[in-house]
């Protein structure tokens, strides 16, 4: 308690509204296809995450992320997984199971002892792969509208550097600006929107074992690995190194990863996580306490009571060309996160490796950098 109490307080000025919303690049595609392709209700997936942002600025007082679990996420919206008949219960089982998975290993330890076996050059590996996936996976987005996002680009960079003009409300507003221009209709369209008050159902009364089972074979288990390198270990990590004033422990992130599952299931959201990738974006454009969390998740929270019905209009006022700039941002500041001036050239070989297996999977990375970095240590790796 003491050390809560000595951490600073959050702040709600300028830079905390711009950086909230620098983790838009991987929210929003993958909320709008949970809701457009496999149909879930934006309703308790909005509240969800409103209140998991809320309580994580709250308590660990760093621009602390939620996003979307991603290889749950591909896969649920996947041609296969549509084609096997498994919808929006499965996505709410693999939620509780995993909920349930990560309070496991918070209250044995395990997730501890697990991350102990990582060691430095591997984890800096899998952050920098990580930063490089952000960044082309934002090219490609940038890609659809290269001629927008190429200045927009150019323009963030050099407000990055001018801490008067906000970089991220800039591109907001130019962003709405070409959607508005882009798409004739949807001025109307917004104009049309009736905010209606609802509360999200409970969620657990309609699930099946078959929910729970496939659930937890098809979704929960294989995004096991990606969670624990990048938003166990490698938040951690982040945090601790951007914030030492506010440090977190492993054991903390588990149990918040498991609460707030359990409670996003409980309501019908999906899967979330605490993605290094995700503070990267709100610190690269000026968050720097937990406000910009509370900021965010107080939006998605409104959005998520008023708005879930006509949240898929809302969405189209940020292009794919502005979340594209953003995440590949988020990116680059998570890359260059992945420093380590005093490393050998052994530890160097070690983070870069890992980095070009974190590009293809994060846990076959996790793995590598492991063996590769006690090889090395036993003299049986030689660069």
């Amino acid at each position: 308690m003491h050390e809560q109490s000595a951490r600073p307080p959050n702040r709600f000025d300028l830079p905390e509204w711009a950086g909230a919303f620098g983790d838009l690049g991987t929210l929003i595609p993958f909320v709008a296809a949970y809701v457009s392709i496999l149909k879930m209700d934006a309703n308790g997936l909005l509240v969800a995450f409103g209140v998991a942002l809320i309580l994580a600025g709250a308590i660990y007082r760093t621009p602390f992320p939620v996003q979307p679990m991603k290889a749950i996420g591909a896969a649920a919206v996947s041609q296969s997984t549509l084609a096997a008949g498994l919808g929006a219960g499965t996505v709410i089982g693999a939620g509780l199971t995993t909920g349930l998975l990560w309070l496991l290993l918070a209250v044995t330890g395990l997730g501890k002892r697990a991350a102990n076996w990582v060691p430095r050059s591997a984890l800096l590996g899998v952050v920098m792969g990580l930063g490089f996936t952000f960044m082309l996976q934002g090219i490609r987005m940038m890609s659809t509208s290269l001629w927008i996002a190429g200045p927009l680009l150019a323009l963030t960079l050099v407000l990055l550097g001018r801490p008067r003009m906000p970089a991220m409300l800039v591109l907001l507003v130019i962003g709405a600006l070409i959607a508005l221009i882009a798409q004739p209709g949807l001025a109307s369209e917004l104009g049309a929107l009736k905010p209606e008050f609802k509360l999200p159902g409970f969620a657990w009364e309609s699930l099946s074992m078959n929910d729970l089972w496939t659930g937890f074979i098809l979704l929960a288990l294989p995004q096991l690995p990606l969670t624990f390198g990048n938003a166990y270990i490698a938040i951690t990590e982040e945090n601790n190194r951007l914030f030492p004033d506010r440090p977190v422990t492993e054991r903390a992130v588990a149990y918040s990863t498991g609460l707030m599952n359990l409670g996003a299931s409980m309501i019908g959201g999906i899967p979330m996580c605490h993605g290094a990738g995700g503070m990267a974006g709100h610190v690269q454009f000026g968050a720097r306490t937990g406000g910009s969390s509370i900021i965010l998740g107080s939006l998605l929270l409104c959005a998520g009571l008023f708005l879930s019905a006509s949240i898929v209009t809302v969405f189209k006022m940020f292009p794919p060309s502005i979340l594209g700039v953003i995440l590949f941002m988020a990116g680059l500041q998570l890359a260059l996160g992945s420093r380590d001036s005093g490393a050998e050239k052994t530890d160097r070989f070690v983070v870069l490796a890992t980095a070009a297996f974190a590009i293809w999977n994060v846990g076959t990375a996790v793995l590598f950098g492991i063996l590769a970095h006690h090889a090395a240590q036993r003299g049986w790796l030689r660069i």
